[in-house]
Parts: C-alpha cells; sequence; structure tokens
C-alpha cells in the first residue's frame, strides 16, 4: 500500500520572469499530494512586468518576505525558484547571514547568465539582437531592467565585468568588499538541485541551468570549466566537494513547462522535499 510522505519543511516558491503565484497551482498541487501538511508559500511580489524591476530591488523584497518565514522553521526550509527566481534566490542566499536553507532547487534558471534571441528580449528591446544588446544592457540605464542585471554577453567579457550590477557580484568576478561574506552565507545552504534540459527553447545556452557558458568562440564549457568554478569565486567548488550539487537534466521540456510537468517533480524535485 502506498503512504504518502510526512509533512516536511516549510516550501518558498520565487516565480519568474513575468509570472505570478497563479503559474504554480500544479507545483502546490504536486507538493500537497506527496507531502501533505508541508507549508508551501508561493511569494506574490513583482508579478507581471513588476518582474523586469532590479534584480538587487526584487533581492530586498523577497528577502523581506522570507525572512519570517525561515524564523519560524528551526529545522529549515526548501527554496524552488524559477527561471530569473533563480537568479533571485542565489543572492539571497549570499546576502542573508542566517538563512537555513536546506534544499535550494534551481529550475531552469541562467545561472551562468543568458545570451539569447528570445521573444522576451524581442518584446522588450524590439530594434536589438544579442549581438549588439550589451550596448543597452551595460550601460546605467539598461541595468535598470533585470534581463539586463544578467545579461553575459562572451564577446564583450570587459564590459561585462565592469557594468554587471548584479551577476557579476554574486558570481564573485568582480572584486567587492563582501565577497568573503557571501561565499560564507551561500555555503550554508543544505544542497544545491540544478534542473534545465535542451528543449528549454529560452535559457541560451540552456547549459547555463547548470553553470556551464559559451566561451569567447560560443563554444558552451560546462560547470567544472568555468573561471568561478576553478576559482572558487562564491563557493560552487567547494559545495561539489562536498557533494551538495545534484544536476537533473530532463529533455523535452519547454520553459514554460518545467513547474506543472509531473515526471519533472517526481524525478528532481521531490525527493529533495523532505
Amino acid at each position: 500500500m502506498w503512504l504518502p510522505h510526512s509533512p516536511g519543511k516549510p516550501v518558498i516558491v520565487v516565480h519568474g520572469l513575468f509570472d505570478s503565484s497563479y503559474s504554480f497551482r500544479h507545483l502546490l498541487d504536486y507538493i500537497n499530494e506527496t507531502h501533505p501538511g508541508t507549508v508551501v508559500t508561493v511569494l506574490d511580489l513583482f508579478d507581471g512586468r513588476e518582474s523586469l524591476r532590479p534584480l538587487w530591488e526584487q533581492v530586498q523584497g523577497f528577502r523581506e518576505a522570507v525572512a519570517p518565514i525561515m524564523a519560524k522553521a528551526p529545522q529549515g526550509v526548501h527554496l524552488i525558484c524559477y527561471s530569473q527566481g533563480g537568479l533571485v534566490c542565489r543572492a539571497l542566499l549570499s546576502v542573508m547571514d542566517e538563512h537555513n536553507v536546506d534544499s535550494f532547487i534551481s529550475l531552469s534558471s541562467p545561472q551562468m547568465g543568458q545570451y539569447g534571441d528570445t521573444d522576451y528580449l524581442k518584446w522588450l528591446f524590439p530594434t536589438s539582437m544579442r549581438s549588439n544588446l550589451y550596448r543597452i544592457c551595460y550601460s546605467p540605464w539598461g541595468q535598470e531592467f533585470s534581463i539586463c542585471n544578467y545579461w553575459h554577453d562572451p564577446h564583450h567579457d570587459d564590459l561585462y565585468l565592469n557594468a554587471s550590477s548584479f551577476l557579476a557580484l554574486i558570481n564573485g568576478e568582480r572584486d567587492h568588499p563582501n565577497a568573503t561574506a557571501w561565499r560564507k552565507n551561500f555555503l550554508r545552504v543544505g544542497r544545491m538541485v540544478l534542473i534545465g534540459g535542451p528543449d528549454d527553447g529560452v535559457i541560451t545556452p540552456w547549459q547555463s541551468s547548470f553553470f556551464g557558458f559559451y566561451d569567447a568562440n560560443e563554444t558552451v564549457l560546462e560547470m567544472e570549466e568555468q573561471l568561478v568554478y576553478l576559482r572558487d569565486s562564491f563557493g560552487l567548488k567547494t559545495l561539489l566537494a562536498r557533494g551538495a550539487i545534484v544536476r537533473c537534466p530532463m529533455a523535452g521540456i519547454a520553459h514554460t513547462a518545467w513547474h506543472s510537468n509531473h515526471t519533472l517533480y517526481e524525478t528532481c524535485i521531490e525527493p529533495w522535499l523532505s
């Protein structure tokens, strides 16, 4: 006889670009089914167009929302963070000194940045293609848009390092006074579960979900070949060495379907919600 799991640690869900809590109704059902009684909070902040606000502004808002949930959960919490939300959550892990995140589940998130012509991009910057978007994104004005905060042009690395007010900082690619503290905070996480796949259609390259990214020739280098890993600039290498990184690639899932695919939930999410 099949018995459902007992209630797990509280689950906090952070949405992606142009999303709202409604997008996660299926995921909510799946968690209630397998972990009845588990408290799940889908944060309703920066919904729709508000998700274009600068990411540090979003991090501050989400921080204020998750702090009381963490405070009431002495055993820890689980974070499920989708797409752009995965970067918000990684920043939260960096800036929150006392976070108690057991599983950080990064669901199809451009963890090493984005470099692709997508429908989102065409809607936001209709006259720009990916090859010249750096002119907008690496300006002070461009950095006022969330998508530019993780725009990562492999052909203009110096500009990226100097102009990126978000991704280059949380990656520890640029020196800043909080780097040591942020790395220590990030390493408080119990495990990081990375989920993505080749049929995503939005995250470019899709390996960014696993901390892979293009070199200057647009050849994808895997996580272990990235400078941020080799230098262990924010704790990636340390996390892998202690067996705390789980990679769960899944083919056949489009970007907007990650949080509603039941097989994906059973395979890549449910095992980590104890």
